[in-house]
């Protein structure tokens, strides 16, 4: 068997795009605790207080909501240059763009749902004004105390409509490993946890039900401990910002999570916990059916908009959330 090369570093951000640019950037401001890192154009670029880049999520101005494109950063440029050879090779149709505040030359393609990446090698490390420089040097800024404080970037999950394609060109062309997975009584991957380095999971495809190609289903932000999560729900309760699930514990990757919905109508996960994987022959987890129709971890059932809305939003999924009783 020919040993799997992982030439991608991490998650590095995200582009998220909002019909409400200011609502959403007040939302993840003031309510997330994140800082701006930078303006261009229609976007506007902010990091949580962990994130050693300049920024972790780019916020877009755009008629409807939905996601941009996601970056991965290579651990070097010949890294960089393999996976694009291998992109390439494949018959991968991608293209080389001009850098982007706080990084360099990038490659972008889409995977087979038609979702935008980026890789990149070239990154601006963030340093911090002096209003903002924190006590420990090891630490990218000072912690907020605002908000809920997120610490960094955790994750993305994607809407597709077949996540085992997916999960192949993850695994063939980007050199990502597969954590864990749920698998149907009739052997259909309904959803795939995928992984760059030791970090459980960076980026997952659950099956739209809508069947509807390129959508997203969240993006999610770390903090340090559930006590964090907790805090969040009632800052969001204050602010009237709708949450959809949780606070409760995945069973998948062990994560306490909050589900809410930002002004832009995207939704998003504040978590913490889950776990790494260290074993360099981790096998991949498999839920079944029967183990998925238990619920969350303590055994909270997940409510139906949790598997039917996506953005930006598509007509099927009223006809489809009026079958669920909604």
């Amino acid at each position: 068997m020919t040993e799997q090369v992982r030439d991608l570093a991490h998650l590095s951000h995200v582009e998220l795009l909002t019909p409400n640019l200011y609502e959403s950037l007040h939302y993840f401001r003031e309510l997330l605790g994140m800082e701006v890192a930078g303006e261009s154009g229609d976007s506007m670029y902010l990091r949580g207080f962990g994130d050693y880049e300049r920024s972790s999520l780019k916020l877009t101005a755009s008629k409807q909501s939905g996601i941009g494109h996601i970056a991965y950063r290579t651990y070097s440029p010949e890294a960089l240059e393999r996976r694009v050879a291998v992109l390439e090779a494949g018959g991968v149709g991608g293209a080389w763009a001009d850098g982007d505040v706080g990084h360099g030359p990038a490659y972008t393609f889409l995977d087979p749902d038609g979702h935008r990446f980026e890789l990149f090698y070239e990154s601006e490390r963030y340093v911090a004004p002096p209003e903002l420089q924190p006590a420990l040097k090891n630490q990218g800024s000072r912690y907020p105390g605002r908000g809920a404080g997120v610490r960094h970037l955790d994750h993305v999950n994607f809407l597709a409509v077949d996540p085992a394609e997916n999960r192949v060109f993850g695994e063939q062309y980007l050199g990502l490993r597969l954590t864990e997975q749920i698998v149907l009584d009739d052997g259909t991957e309904v959803g795939v946890w995928l992984a760059s380095s030791q970090k459980s999971y960076d980026v997952t495809y659950t099956r739209d039900a809508t069947r509807t190609c390129g959508r997203l289903h969240h993006i999610a932000f770390f903090v340090d401990q559930r006590e964090d999560v907790l805090r969040a729900a009632d800052i969001f309760l204050e602010h009237g910002i709708v949450m959809e699930s949780g606070p409760h514990k995945h069973a998948i990757q062990q994560t306490f999570f909050l589900y809410t919905w930002e002004p832009g109508g995207n939704r998003i996960e504040i978590c913490s916990g889950g776990f790494l994987v260290f074993d360099p022959a981790h096998e991949p987890v498999v839920w079944t059916q029967a183990e998925r129709g238990k619920g969350q971890a303590w055994g909270m059932q997940t409510v139906a908009s949790f598997h039917i809305k996506g953005t930006p939003p598509v007509p099927e999924e009223a006809a489809l959330l009026a079958g669920a009783g909604h």
